[in-house]
């Protein structure tokens, strides 16, 4: 019997022909190793020595895995998704590694200008931002470690703290749910604690506030189970993304190196395990609104599985699927044409500011076995379906 996600002609049928021999090309790259090592060096070059190389990368990469380099860019995109495939986008503003207030105004006027967005067009369910997109990552980290700020970090903190309450007000009166991604776990602990903060004052009668849980660390169940008892005594909603994580090479070294017990799961399976175990959580239990971003097959169908069990409809607006774009469209499409609610997160901005952003996306892709291979596989299907 075919499995739903064997289902290439659904899971292409966006793709005009040039566009899935591009995607076979870029994955056959990723693929190798050796390949993404060479490339982002030779791209890290091009850019800093402002060598002419954006359309390139415009023309490969960057449009397969970005919406577009603005927001409105990205509508094309976007609308024909949400029309022919009946998946819904989260635009994603992808823009890493600043540090100054300037930019972390900008970054709060761009979240801000996406929730407007996600109000009025049906495509888009969510908006979303990360922790250092509003305030810089060594200041997380001085709160993670227990360590005093100083006065002028207590006022920079402020307003970090003040830019999130900004746009959780804005999401709450406008009724556009918020995902807060999770980044490094030296600095996560002070980001987990401001985001609780904000789910029991603006989730009192749904989750508007949603934060990330990355299940490649072996820590995240038991704050689960913790979070979820002081949200029951308090009497609010959770909203939690659960992703499997993006940061593992990094988190090892690091752990490595200053000789701490390493965050991260000792291998693949207690990985999924640790995933698998916390969407059964989260569907036994009532008030939480699950965001499953994941590229996991069998995950997927987990949790399709408990939905049935637990009788929540596919379309319940406390339960979605999410992908990057890009990756998994046999994961995205085929829940679509089921009914489950599905969106893709779909990065934008400038070229070779979400440079960074897309040599992870590569980096990930190659660390993670299968998950290129799988790709290859289907568009391979598709290609011989239509006669390539």
């Amino acid at each position: 019997m075919m499995r739903l996600f064997d289902n290439t002609e659904t899971a292409f049928k966006l793709k005009s022909d040039s566009e899935l021999e591009r995607a076979y090309f870029l994955f056959k790259m990723i693929q190798s190793q050796p390949m993404v090592r060479i490339g982002t060096a030779v791209t890290n070059f091009a850019l800093k020595a402002h060598l002419p190389v954006e359309g390139l990368i415009r023309s490969t990469v960057f449009d397969h895995f970005c919406g577009g380099v603005s927001e409105k860019d990205c509508l094309p995109t976007i609308e024909k998704m949400h029309q022919q495939g009946k998946v819904h986008s989260i635009l994603d503003y992808s823009v890493e590694g600043k540090e100054d207030e300037a930019q972390f105004d900008d970054a709060l006027k761009m979240t801000l200008k996406t929730i407007d967005f996600a109000e009025e067009k049906q495509s888009i369910p969510f908006a979303v931002f990360k922790p250092t997109g509003f305030g810089r990552f060594a200041l997380y980290q001085k709160l993670t470690e227990g360590k005093e700020l100083i006065a002028e970090e207590k006022a920079e903190w402020d307003r970090v703290v003040a830019r999130f309450h900004t746009v959780c007000k804005a999401a709450k009166a406008k009724n556009v749910p918020l995902l807060i991604d999770a980044e490094e776990s030296w600095m996560q602990d002070a980001a987990d604690d401001l985001i609780e903060e904000l789910m029991g004052i603006y989730n009192k009668e749904k989750a508007i506030v949603f934060n990330t849980l990355q299940m490649y660390r072996h820590d995240r169940m038991e704050y689960l189970r913790a979070l979820h008892l002081r949200a029951h005594q308090k009497g609010y909603h959770i909203g939690m993304k659960l992703v499997r994580g993006a940061y593992m090479e990094k988190e090892r070294e690091r752990a490595k190196e200053k000789g701490y017990e390493s965050p991260i799961c000792a291998d693949k399976q207690a990985t999924d395990n640790n995933y698998n175990e916390a969407v059964r959580y989260m569907m036994d239990h009532k008030n939480m609104a699950i965001f499953a971003g994941t590229h996991n097959e069998e995950s997927s169908y987990l949790l399709m599985d408990l939905a049935k069990e637990h009788h929540i409809a596919k379309d319940d607006k406390r339960m979605w699927f999410g992908q990057l774009y890009g990756m998994s469209d046999h994961i995205s499409f085929n829940l679509a044409k089921e009914g489950y609610n599905v969106a893709k997160y779909v990065p934008f901005g400038p070229v070779r500011d979400v440079m960074p952003y897309l040599i992870r996306r590569a980096e990930e892709n190659t660390s993670v076995a299968g998950q290129t291979s799988r790709e290859l596989k289907l568009l391979k299907i598709e290609k011989a379906r239509r006669k390539l």
